[in-house]
């Protein structure tokens, strides 16, 4: 599925994470927020791998907003697949999109959402640009035929 606010995504990282019976609220499905827990662990693995970490001065990547979109209930038992895409690069940030896809019900879309990560200076808390290893690596990635897929044990 294409996303209409970033039409041009290209799939970076892949990685399959356990459902714990803790995740699950009083409904008996997922809580809303582990979703984002979720996003948040397969970015965060995503930048590390990238190299995409906070300089010595402190500067780095920083969310400034995420949203998702449920689609069905993630229940446990059951693992959820996160796929890790993104977008064109601007000048001092890119977009990740992000779905989650139920293992156990064929890979089914479950939930879809992202985040923008904008490279902020440490010292005045704003906006600066990419640097231009990372703005490289984001380029690399977009024209890479193979995404990264690793799968989590926990």
């Amino acid at each position: 599925m294409i996303d209409q606010k970033v039409p041009d995504k290209k799939l970076v990282y892949t990685v399959t994470i356990p459902i714990r019976w803790g995740d699950m609220d009083a409904m008996g499905h997922v809580n809303n927020t582990v979703y984002f827990r979720y996003m948040e662990q397969a970015r965060i693995e995503w930048l590390t791998m990238l190299g995409c970490l906070p300089d010595e001065k402190g500067n780095g990547p920083v969310i400034v907003n995420a949203h998702c979109t449920f689609k069905r209930p993630l229940k446990y038992p059951d693992q959820v697949e996160v796929c890790t895409y993104i977008g064109d690069a601007g000048r001092s940030s890119f977009e990740t999109i992000q779905e989650m896809r139920s293992v156990g019900d064929g890979y089914a879309l479950y939930a879809e959402g992202g985040a923008k990560v904008v490279w902020v200076d440490a010292q005045t808390q704003k906006s600066t640009a990419l640097p231009d290893a990372i703005k490289q690596k984001l380029t690399e990635l977009k024209s890479a035929a193979k995404p990264q897929r690793r799968l989590r044990t926990v």
